[in-house]
C-alpha cells in the first residue's frame, strides 16, 4: 500500500470518515429546494464525458449546483489553514479551487448555468438563488 498521505492514523480515520454526498448542509438545501416545488436529480454529471458531479441538477432548465464546503473550496470567510501539512491541504485546496473555476467554464461553454453555495449560507436564501437560476 501507498505511503499515506495523513499525518497521523487518527487523521486518516477521521478525514476518511468525511461524507461525500448526504450532508447536513446538502440535505437543507435540497429539503428547501424541494419546498419551492423545484425537482432536481442529485449527485449527478450534468455532462456527459466530464468528471464532475453537481450536488443538483436541473436538467431542462440546464442548471448545475454546487454546495461548496468552507474548508476544501476555500471560503473567504471560513477557510481556515491546517496547521498540519499546511502546504498538502494549501495545494489541495487551490485544487479543488481552479477545478471549481474550470467546471463553471466548461458548462458555461455547453450552455448550462453554475449556481456555487458555500455549506455556511442559509439554505432558505440560497434555494431561491437556484430558484431564480432555474426560472
Amino acid at each position: 500500500m501507498a505511503q499515506s498521505w495523513a499525518s497521523s492514523p487518527g487523521v486518516r480515520r477521521s478525514m476518511r470518515s468525511n461524507k461525500g454526498r448526504d450532508t447536513g448542509p446538502e440535505l437543507a438545501l435540497r429539503s428547501a429546494v424541494h419546498a419551492l416545488g423545484l425537482r432536481y436529480r442529485v449527485n449527478a454529471r450534468p455532462l456527459k464525458g466530464v468528471r464532475r458531479t453537481a450536488d443538483l441538477v436541473f436538467s431542462r432548465a440546464r442548471v448545475a449546483v454546487f454546495l461548496d464546503g468552507c474548508f476544501w473550496h476555500g471560503c473567504p470567510e471560513h477557510h481556515t489553514v491546517a496547521k498540519t501539512n499546511g502546504e498538502f491541504w494549501a495545494r489541495k485546496v487551490s485544487e479543488n479551487r481552479r477545478r471549481d473555476r474550470d467546471t463553471d467554464a466548461k458548462l458555461a461553454e455547453a450552455g448550462w448555468r453554475s449556481v456555487r453555495v458555500w455549506e455556511h449560507e442559509d439554505p432558505v436564501v440560497a434555494a431561491e438563488r437556484v430558484r431564480a437560476a432555474v426560472r
